[in-house]
């Protein structure tokens, strides 16, 4: 079985390097743990080892591990939602990446109102133009940042993207790049709601460090945490 808490020192001193290589706050660059297809065990041996973030990709799995995770864990959604999962979304989780249509937007705004909470998400950009992913194809990410404006129940935090694969990660770079500076602009036009900055969630086990150098604030690392996952548990 991986050594899970050494697994994650080694992570964090890879994400700490490269954020310093980018003349970056190494604290400003979050872990998410991704836990599909994780039992409950290993991620409390995570929680324990210091690891609070998680990332689930299917709502009924999450529901479980969110009951036994404890407090301390925070729950983010960086999965494909169905409008009809809505409800679970806003109410589950502590941060929702993947938010790439109005209509989940509306959905997901009603839903977490009825909560009397603010929810926090990120929209998902498919900067690859690729056409079996999800995602907001960027020449049409600014009208959609504009009509969640008008959604008080949420709060956009920044963008999300799962680029395309690349055996060479710094074949990569120019996409993390692209969403960095369209981040930038969409920020200079307030459509986020932290004035101060914002969130890119981008980067995986295999291209992490290179997301980092090009400003990712959250990096979503499964199997370089916890391993590769069994035969069938994708």
């Amino acid at each position: 079985m991986p050594d899970i808490k050494e697994n994650l020192k080694e992570i964090r001193e890879r994400i700490s390097k490269a954020a310093l290589r980018a003349s970056r706050d190494p604290q400003s660059v979050r872990l998410v743990a991704v836990s599909k297809k994780i039992d409950l065990p290993r991620i409390q041996e995570a929680i324990l080892a210091g690891q609070l973030i998680f990332g689930e990709n299917y709502m009924q799995e999450a529901r479980e591990k969110i009951k036994g995770g404890g407090e301390r864990a925070q729950w983010h959604f960086i999965g494909h939602i169905q409008s009809k999962k809505a409800k679970d979304a806003a109410t589950l989780f502590d941060m929702v990446h993947t938010v790439d249509r109005l209509k989940l937007a509306r959905a997901l705004d009603q839903y977490a109102g009825r909560e009397y909470r603010v929810l926090p998400v990120l929209v998902q950009v498919n900067v690859g133009e690729e056409e079996q992913k999800e995602g907001v194809l960027p020449e049409r990410a600014e009208e959609l940042l504009q009509s969640m404006l008008d959604l008080p129940s949420l709060r956009v935090k920044g963008l999300m993207t799962m680029p395309p694969f690349m055996a060479n990660a710094e074949e990569v770079r120019p996409y993390f790049r692209r969403l960095r500076e369209m981040a930038e602009y969409f920020a200079g036009k307030g459509y986020f709601g932290d004035q101060e900055g914002f969130e890119l969630s981008m980067g995986m086990s295999g291209d992490f460090e290179v997301a980092v150098e090009e400003g990712a604030t959250l990096v979503r690392v499964g199997t370089a945490l916890f391993g590769a996952r069994p035969p069938g548990r994708q």
